[in-house]
């Protein structure tokens, strides 16, 4: 049987850098519902429009539309023997479609949440500038540029996200966390949660979520919650 790691934790919190190095490090391949959303958003479709909308307001694409998504990834060859989500599920309903889909593929479900108080969170997402000429990110409370508004690596200037503004990233966080406290209970009530601190450097948030991975035996995962850090 293989497996099937859902990672979850609010918006800045880390999960997309640390679920790439988890794929690297186990070869799953890693399934971001964000990144895919924001694909979409480029084309102009009436989809397109309404994943733009949705995303600059800062709420929830509708599960119809993530659903769909990840059925369409999922049936692709380099998921046979597993792989990460990020992003998906987010409610109740998005888990019941997973379970579906995982019974169907004979996979198991492993559930590693990042946490991570809300001012720190705060701070990352609004914070966060990119290149909008080399793509460099940097954030101006954590790792700020030398030169404000100007790339250190190719003097492009920096932009801030539209759903990182301020007021969008409230909301952001609070529908996150309100959409994802039953799905939390639900995960840590059948065994298959694990909390891990994101307030740490990324080796060590990685070691921990690896502890957790490791302590499967490939089939299935442990019978009860562990909380590490």
């Amino acid at each position: 049987m293989s497996l099937i790691i859902v990672m979850l934790g609010a918006p800045g919190v880390g999960k997309g850098t640390q679920t790439r190095l988890l794929a690297e490090k186990y070869g799953y391949p890693h399934i971001s519902t964000g990144d895919i959303l924001r694909e979409m958003a480029k084309s102009d479709t009436p989809l397109g429009r309404e994943v733009r909308g949705v995303m600059a307001s800062g709420r929830l694409v509708r599960d119809e539309v993530l659903a769909e998504i990840i059925l369409t990834r999922t049936s692709q060859p380099d998921c046979a023997n597993g792989y990460i989500l990020d992003g998906f599920p987010r409610t109740l309903d998005q888990a019941r479609l997973l379970e579906e889909l995982a019974l169907k593929q004979g996979n198991a479900i492993l559930t590693l949440k990042l946490i991570l108080p809300r001012q720190a969170l705060m701070q990352r997402l609004t914070g966060r500038r990119t290149c909008t000429k080399c793509g460099r990110i940097y954030n101006i409370f954590l790792s700020p540029p030398k030169q404000e508004g100007i790339c250190d690596v190719c003097g492009g200037a920096l932009a801030q996200r539209s759903d990182d503004r301020k007021e969008v990233v409230a909301t952001r966080i609070a529908d996150y966390e309100r959409a994802t406290k039953p799905l939390t209970d639900y995960y840590q009530q059948s065994g298959r949660l694990v909390k891990i601190k994101g307030d740490r450097t990324v080796e060590e948030v990685l070691n921990d979520l690896s502890a957790a991975i490791d302590s499967i035996d490939g089939r299935r995962p442990p019978k009860q919650p562990v909380i590490a850090g």
